[in-house]
């Protein structure tokens, strides 16, 4: 099993802690971290960070997680890919997502309707780009060239490349379909292990419709870890975050993470949470968390415990360990990261 991490997030750019970042991803490369992800909520954009950091690593595999396909055309899309792809001698991974209706429609002011659609044609208009093909693209969303204009079906002028992998982050279960048919790997939040079926099994499926296995995505799941005796101390911090999620990352009716969650066991929970939250009861919404909640999409407690944590994630199918690293400060996180990898290294 590998590990990657990622930065940047919603509240990315506030503090004006760029500098870290990129500390943090260094020494995590000299851990043998395998991958970095680049948020891109309402903060930073997932590309500028990654184009500075090709520059300040060697090794460590590079990866937009994600780059929302509503606020960009696929063409630039492509470009931008292609660009990352080339300055970093091929480290380059393009995450895709659809985000949600609260960003879509009220950040970049473009329609949410038929999301798994719009990441279709995307990913179809790319993939032409990336093989060096003429952008000529008939869709439902995107038609390429416009129709009743003077523009003509262009190749970018950049070389193709056919081997930058595409990596979906998709929760919906048709959407989870598409990435078993046609993603390198799958990007996964609203996951606990005790329940992967809730999300593998829709992966698994479109994989093998599509002739390949699940075997052929890899899998990147995870959570935050933190080690300590006091579990109950660990899970407390991350009431807020949880609530937050099945009540705010998305609209009342539209909530891609809750309504996973509730495929995956928590269907009550996940119900209530999101009511008490909408209802401006946020701090009644995160008390309503139970702990094994929280303990179930993480990694928390003293090294035995996590480790066995560890197992499960990988026996459920986890080929990637997406970890969030908790600790005081640069210095804590980056302690707690070096455990993880010693622990993971030793797996038996």
């Amino acid at each position: 099993m590998k590990v990657s991490i990622g930065i940047g997030g919603a509240a990315s750019g506030g503090r004006r802690d760029f500098d870290d970042q990129v500390t943090y991803v260094q020494e995590a490369e000299k851990l043998g971290v395998d991958t970095v992800w680049t948020a891109e909520a309402w903060g930073q954009d997932a590309v500028t960070p990654l184009a500075y950091l090709a520059a300040k690593t060697d090794r460590i595999r590079l990866g937009t997680g994600i780059m929302q396909i509503s606020a960009r055309v696929p063409a630039m899309t492509a470009m931008t890919a292609l660009t990352l792809a080339a300055i970093s001698n091929d480290r380059f991974i393009l995450g895709l997502g659809a985000s949600g209706p609260q960003v879509v429609e009220g950040l970049h002011g473009r329609p949410f309707k038929a999301p798994l659609t719009r990441m279709r044609e995307t990913v179809e208009i790319v993939r032409l780009a990336f093989a060096g093909e003429k952008l000529a693209y008939h869709g439902r969303y995107h038609e390429l060239p416009l129709p009743g204009g003077e523009g003509k079906a262009l190749r970018l002028a950049q070389p193709g490349n056919p081997n930058i992998p595409i990596y979906l982050a998709t929760l919906g279960p048709n959407s989870l379909e598409y990435t078993g048919a046609a993603a390198d790997g799958w990007l996964g939040t609203s996951f606990t292990p005790e329940h992967a079926d809730a999300h593998l099994d829709h992966i698994r499926r479109g994989a093998e419709a599509a002739g390949r296995s699940l075997a052929d995505v890899d899998i990147q799941v995870g959570g935050t870890v933190a080690f300590g005796d006091d579990l109950e101390a660990l899970v407390a911090p991350l009431r807020p975050a949880m609530a937050f999620t099945l009540g705010a990352m998305g609209s009342p009716k539209t909530n891609f993470y809750n309504e996973a969650y509730r495929r995956g066991g928590w269907d009550d929970t996940a119900a209530e949470v999101q009511k008490l939250w909408v209802e401006g009861r946020r701090d009644e919404a995160a008390a309503r968390v139970p702990a094994e909640m929280i303990e179930q999409a993480n990694l928390l407690g003293d090294e035995a415990r996590v480790r066995e944590r560890l197992k499960t994630f990988r026996d459920a199918g986890v080929t990637t360990l997406r970890v969030q690293p908790a600790g005081d400060g640069l210095d804590g996180r980056l302690e707690t990261l070096g455990r993880v990898m010693d622990l993971v290294r030793n797996l038996d």
